[in-house]
């Protein structure tokens, strides 16, 4: 497997890509609150990601997907399509998954929201799936099995009594929007894979408040908990350094701490 070494200039490429993607989900922040529907927060970031920031959608007609930015409430993992009809209601969770392209070079990230009243079962879930990511993050290093960021995340996971999505997975990201290597976020055979400075890619676990299976709706792209359980992802895109990694997306407010 060939997996691509980023040079300087891809890397100060890519960031600034990433910093745009994180600084979008700063912005629909406030835009979270009941009554609002999924395609108005879509036409929101649609807007600001190419009107005041001169970039493109990544997910805009990839692969035939409809809209700029992926929005999954509460029982659909990922993959979901804004549209009018989907009204936010109080205590909802939802994802929103904000990847863009500027001059070539790509950004991804992603965060849960919690609609305006406090949904206990959902929260705690969004806490495990976050920490999650972030004890991922602070594994990465050069030097260490690829194997290790899903070894983690399983263990944690599981250990407070979720489940991990096996059928999704995070990915390289560069000059592609999906690049090699796949990142798996449970513990599985990584073609012998070691981290080395320069490898950027996403960490993007998917947790289920239930069982860890899924199935897609006829739409050909919502994917949704089979038994209809709370879903929560987290996402970032991570550049391995020389001692460690860099969270490329990281938001102004966001303190990775464990």
């Amino acid at each position: 497997m060939s997996i691509d070494i980023k040079s300087s200039y891809d890397i100060f490429k890519i960031q600034q890509s990433c910093t745009i993607a994180a600084k979008i989900l700063e912005k629909i922040s406030k835009h979270i609150k009941p009554g609002i529907s999924t395609e108005e927060l879509n036409s929101i970031c649609h807007k600001y990601i190419t009107e005041n920031q001169n970039a493109f959608p990544a997910a805009l007609g990839y692969c035939g997907f409809p809209k700029s930015v992926c929005i999954s409430i509460n029982d659909v993992v990922c993959h979901g399509i804004p549209n009018q009809k989907t009204i936010l209601n109080s205590g909802d969770i939802l994802n929103i998954d904000v990847a863009i392209v500027k001059d070539g070079y790509y950004g991804d990230t992603s965060k849960m929201f919690c609609v305006d009243t406090e949904n206990t079962k959902g929260l705690h879930l969004c806490k495990i799936a976050k920490k999650s990511l972030y004890l991922a993050i602070k594994s990465i290093r050069p030097g260490i099995k690829l194997r290790e960021i899903g070894k983690i995340i399983q263990q944690y996971v599981e250990s407070n009594n979720y489940s991990v999505v096996r059928e999704y997975c995070g990915h390289g990201i560069g000059k592609n929007f999906h690049e090699p290597p796949q990142i798996l976020h449970y513990d599985a055979y990584d073609q012998e894979i070691i981290l080395k400075p320069g490898m950027i890619f996403t960490v993007e676990p998917m947790i289920n408040a239930g069982s860890r299976y899924v199935y897609t709706m006829p739409d050909g792209w919502t994917v949704k908990t089979r038994d209809g359980s709370l879903s929560a992802q987290y996402e970032h895109t991570i550049l391995v350094t020389q001692n460690g990694s860099k969270v490329m997306t990281l938001r102004s407010y966001e303190n990775i701490l464990i």
